[in-house]
Formats: structure tokens, C-alpha cells, sequence
């Protein structure tokens, strides 16, 4: 299990025993009228968190999902964007899949994460965004992992520019045999 799927279970978990103990304390009708609203403002603390964990994150079982056979299911966020993660040099980078852009673009600050320093880069090409034209360099991914899927020397673009994120576009979605769009769902097989 990853470390940030044993955090959220965790936490599910804290939140459960929370709020089933502050219903029991108040329906036992123990303790004063103060010390039992208290508890009820914390289980409403507590669901407000609860429930903005589930926005954020599009609901329980939302992310991705890998098949031993290659097969990469990524439903659609709340945005309508298909987010995919990846770990790129030992790094969980989260991207959104753009089949719009013509290669991978990696932001400033994705690039500093995986170990690329962005203010040491030529930025000798150009790309059109929908915020205008941006300078960009190119890089080398040393490895980049989906699952058991391992690529390496990949071929990217560090955005000079304010990019919120990173975009998967098509010189890395065409190393897959089949991209396609079953409702609101985007496979990639291999």
C-alpha cells in the first residue's frame, strides 16, 4: 500500500472512530449541555473535512487504476480533465493527460521535484498555450513510471512560465498501442 493511501485509510479511520463516538456520547446523554456540543461541533469539523477530502480528490475510488495487462483506467475529475500520476525519478508527478499538447510539459516546479532545476536550462524552443507563447527547454526524464509500465530517456519540455502542473500530451500517449474514451473514462493499453 503507498504511504499516502495508508495516510488516507488512517485517517478515515480516526475520522470513523470520531464521529461513531461523539453519536454514542450523545445519544448516552452523558456529560454536560457544553462538553456535548463541543463533541458535535467537532464531528461537524470533522465531516466538513471529511467531505471536502472526498471533493478534492473526486470521490472514493477516483484515481487511476493499472491492470498487470497494461491497461490504464483514469476517470474523468470534477474539472472534466483526466489527471494522471506518474513517477518520474522516484517522483509522483500529477499530470493531466492533454491530448492537445504534442509532447510531455513539465512546469517549473515539477521539474525542480524530480531533480531538473529549471534556472539552469536553455530555453531555446517555443510553445503556443492557452495563456500565449512560452519559452521552453528541452530535458531528459530518466525514468518515468506508470505502475509496472517503465520508460526511460524520455523526451520532455520544461515550461519558462507560470504552468500549474504538468501535461502528458501526445509524443508519450502514442507509445501506447490504444488510447481511447469508453464514456467518461480514458484507457491507455499497451
Amino acid at each position: 500500500m503507498a504511504t499516502d493511501d495508508g495516510m488516507r485509510l488512517a485517517y478515515y479511520i480516526v475520522l470513523l472512530v470520531v464521529i461513531g463516538g461523539a453519536m454514542l456520547f450523545e445519544l448516552s446523554g452523558r456529560g454536560g449541555k457544553a462538553l456535548r456540543q463541543l463533541v458535535l461541533w467537532v464531528v461537524i469539523f470533522a465531516g466538513a473535512a471529511f467531505a471536502a477530502e472526498l471533493w478534492m480528490n473526486d470521490g472514493l475510488g477516483g484515481r487511476q487504476t493499472i491492470t498487470s495487462e497494461g491497461r490504464i483506467e483514469i476517470p474523468a475529475s470534477r474539472d472534466g480533465h483526466f489527471h494522471l500520476t506518474a513517477r518520474l525519478n522516484g517522483t509522483d508527478v500529477r499530470f493531466i493527460v492533454d491530448t492537445g499538447a504534442s509532447s510531455i510539459a513539465l512546469g517549473p516546479a515539477d521539474a525542480r521535484r524530480i531533480g531538473i532545476d529549471p534556472d539552469d536550462l536553455a530555453y531555446v524552443g517555443s510553445a503556443m498555450t492557452a495563456n500565449g507563447q512560452v519559452q521552453t527547454a528541452p530535458v531528459t526524464i530518466d525514468e518515468l513510471a506508470i505502475g509496472d509500465i517503465v520508460d526511460r530517456n524520455v523526451r520532455a519540455w520544461v515550461i519558462d512560465g507560470e504552468l500549474d502542473g504538468s501535461l502528458l500530451g501526445m509524443s508519450y500517449l502514442r507509445t501506447f498501442a490504444r488510447v481511447s474514451f469508453e464514456n467518461d473514462l480514458l484507457v491507455l493499453e499497451r
